[in-house]
């Protein structure tokens, strides 16, 4: 599925975890990550299982997130971005909520 490498580079990105990190996490090497983020190879079933238990999201949720890219892909990775960063800006206001 194109723009499934997109979609998992979105969310690792929103987690804020750098290629290695999740590499070890979902047990592949850095570079076959970095194949897959750039959309040269495509996640097996089961590495999609692994992203589905690693960051707690259906992986049809994932599916659907890459589906919606499909069609306006810059679009949608501008979208994207943009709610990556009310989120985080929405986290740290939380953050600074909580510690008061």
């Amino acid at each position: 599925m194109k723009h499934l490498g997109t979609s998992l580079k979105l969310i690792r990105q929103f987690h804020r975890l750098k290629q290695k990190e999740l590499a070890a996490k979902l047990d592949i090497s850095t570079s076959h990550l970095s194949e897959i983020e750039s959309e040269q190879k495509s996640p097996s079933l089961e590495l999609l299982e692994r992203y589905s238990r690693t960051f707690d999201l259906p992986a049809s949720s994932i599916m659907i997130f890459a589906e919606m890219q499909k069609d306006s892909a810059k679009l949608e990775y501008r979208i994207a971005d943009k709610a990556v960063k009310m989120l985080d800006w929405i986290a740290m206001v939380g953050s600074e909520v909580e510690s008061k």
